[in-house]
């Protein structure tokens, strides 16, 4: 074989080498392309915003747990409706949805919220579209800002809010920044609710009133039984008198952390209180945990037996019997934090697990 064509072969099985070469690396290009593109999995607890409908929906393990809304008919944004792990619905309905068999009190009892009966006066906690227009100035409203961050994740989800405690002529007595934070598992869901309050403008004072301040509104199934005559939605919806009460599967009891059940909770300062009941072979428990931290701490609960459940921990004076007042005040540029933690199980949640629960909160 002369040179000639020794070196057209060497030539050859170059370029093939190279050409070879070339190819695995375009082809592992194309893989690492491809790859970029792939969806990154979804985290286990997911936020979902939706500015036209005014909300941010909680999926946990792709199930709704919850939603934070901020309807122009009512006059704060609240945690609308609350779902136990297994689905059901355990928030009273009035006045955002057509129910049935649901009381019709208290309009501004929706779903779970955060405000107050006194602040310089003006009272956050009644205020609804129900008040007359002439006596509105002396009622406060609270004003969803702007979302300030979302985050998934496999173990919590959170959610930053900015909200504005405004007079009826749009003066802003308090700016409220709050961080929401979702876990869950197969059978137990939480919420922290994180509040900052601030005084922007003046001297704030929260007068002692039994009016506040994380409350929770439940379903017929949750309220004790009761043979109270009260008006209740028919079967179409309208608002009609019951002489006698239909007390089929209600069956809530509220249980504190001192052992205490039943309407001798209300009015009792306490580190938990958790409400107890079940629909149909699920059991649930709703419970609300004070922090250390707090003002006021251990906080006084307002637990009625027809479905408001509520931690107030500045209106002392009402719940003690005039022993105690508490009339928490900022000053311009001041400012407060409230802690709380709502837990929503599929369960009897017991009192080991709820002070272990509560302790935990409380170092966080």
């Amino acid at each position: 074989m002369n040179t000639t064509t020794l070196l057209l072969k060497s030539g050859l099985s170059t370029f093939i080498a190279l050409l070879f070469m070339v190819s695995c690396k375009q082809a592992k290009s194309d893989k690492t392309a491809e790859s970029d593109i792939q969806p990154m999995a979804e985290k286990r607890i997911k936020l979902v915003r939706n500015d036209q409908e005014r909300k941010v929906d909680v999926f946990i393990d792709g199930n709704l747990f919850t939603s934070y809304i901020y309807p122009t008919n009512i006059k704060k944004p609240v945690l609308y409706p609350l779902i136990t792990p297994k689905g059901t619905k355990i928030t009273r309905k009035y006045p955002l949805e057509p129910s049935v068999g649901e009381r019709v009190d208290h309009p501004h009892h929706v779903g779970v919220w955060f405000n107050y009966g006194d602040v310089n006066g003006l009272d956050f906690w009644n205020n609804s579209d129900s008040i007359k227009v002439e006596k509105r100035g002396s009622y406060g409203t609270i004003l969803h800002k702007e979302i300030l961050g979302m985050e998934d994740g496999n173990e919590e989800a959170s959610l930053k809010v900015a909200m504005d405690w405004v007079s009826n002529e749009g003066k802003v007595l308090l700016k409220e920044n709050t961080t929401f934070i979702f876990r869950g598992d197969h059978d137990e869901y939480s919420i922290d609710r994180i509040t900052n309050l601030s005084a922007p403008n003046e001297k704030v004072i929260f007068k002692d009133n039994k009016e506040g301040v994380l409350g929770i509104r439940v379903t017929r199934e949750l309220e004790h039984p009761s043979n109270k005559p009260d008006i209740f939605t028919d079967s179409n919806g309208i608002p009609t008198g019951v002489p006698v009460l239909n007390n089929e599967g209600v069956n809530g009891n509220y249980i504190n952390s001192e052992n205490i059940e039943g309407d001798d909770c209300w009015g009792k300062r306490s580190n938990w209180v958790n409400l107890r009941s079940n629909i149909g072979d699920e059991k649930i428990s709703l419970a609300i945990l004070d922090h250390t931290s707090n003002a006021g701490y251990p906080t006084y609960w307002h637990t009625r037996g027809y479905g408001l459940f509520a931690a107030n921990p500045l209106g002392q004076e009402v719940f003690s019997d005039g022993k105690e007042t508490l009339n928490l005040s900022l000053d311009k540029g001041e400012d407060v934090t409230f802690k709380h933690r709502i837990v929503v199980a599929s369960k009897n949640l017991g009192k080991a697990e709820l002070d272990s629960e509560f302790a935990n909160f409380s170092k966080q």
